[in-house]
């Protein structure tokens, strides 16, 4: 499904000359952690924290506050795990949208890009999940795809879930088949298991949880 789809232009950014009082307004108003703003020539210059606005002057003009924005965006071309790592990274839910010209063209709401991941095949598709560890130089995505293929597995997903002391953790979501053959050639292949769930249970509680973030970002 293509991002664009989910571009939003309820709320126009605001500009230098609007007074604070008008942000505080607006962010009274809306759930959204951030408000992009621009400058007089129409160009994104940022976005303005809920937090701090609220201990900023009312009559005062946003150009006054202008070294309290926080420059983070994502271009109209970035996929979607890379735009929920950048909501993530900057503890919005509110994501400002430039193009391959660095014009702004909208924003993303947090809501709709985990209702993405919802939607992959990690989450409703059968199967089970297994966590495997390795050294951080030791370990590669194509031998981990080799040995769940080589065992008439489908690999539906993998993503590298943990990293610490030059181990790294892999969490895979393994299709079409049970996981005892793949747990143990993936022993013989020097990794280390550190958890596995036949079937769906876990990712179910990670979808449990993405659930329960979703609605609480509604509240």
């Amino acid at each position: 499904m293509r991002l664009s789809e989910f571009i939003i232009n309820d709320i126009k950014p605001l500009k230098g000359d609007n007074k604070i009082s008008e942000l505080q307004q607006l962010f009274n108003q809306l759930t959204y952690s951030h408000i992009p703003v621009k400058d007089d020539n129409n160009v994104f210059i940022g976005t303005f924290f809920e937090t701090d606005v609220h201990c900023f002057d009312a009559d005062k003009s946003l150009s006054d506050y202008a070294y309290a924005l926080e420059d983070f965006y994502v271009r109209d071309t970035t996929m979607w795990l890379d735009v929920l790592e950048a909501f993530a990274q900057n503890s919005a839910n509110i994501m400002p949208i430039l193009n391959e010209k660095g014009d702004y063209v909208g924003y993303y709401e947090l809501n709709d890009i985990i209702g993405l991941f919802n939607e992959s095949p990690f989450f409703f598709e059968a199967g089970g999940v297994l966590v495997i560890e390795k050294g951080v130089n030791d370990y590669s995505f194509s031998e981990i795809s080799q040995i769940v293929e080589s065992n008439n597995g489908k690999l539906l997903g993998a993503f590298i879930s943990k990293m610490q002391n030059d181990i790294v953790q892999v969490t895979l979501k393994i299709g079409n088949t049970g996981l005892n053959d793949i747990i143990q050639t993936f022993r013989r292949y020097s990794y280390n298991i550190a958890s596995g769930h036949e079937e769906d249970s876990f990712t179910q509680s990670l979808k449990e949880r993405s659930d329960y973030l979703t609605k609480y970002l509604n509240i």
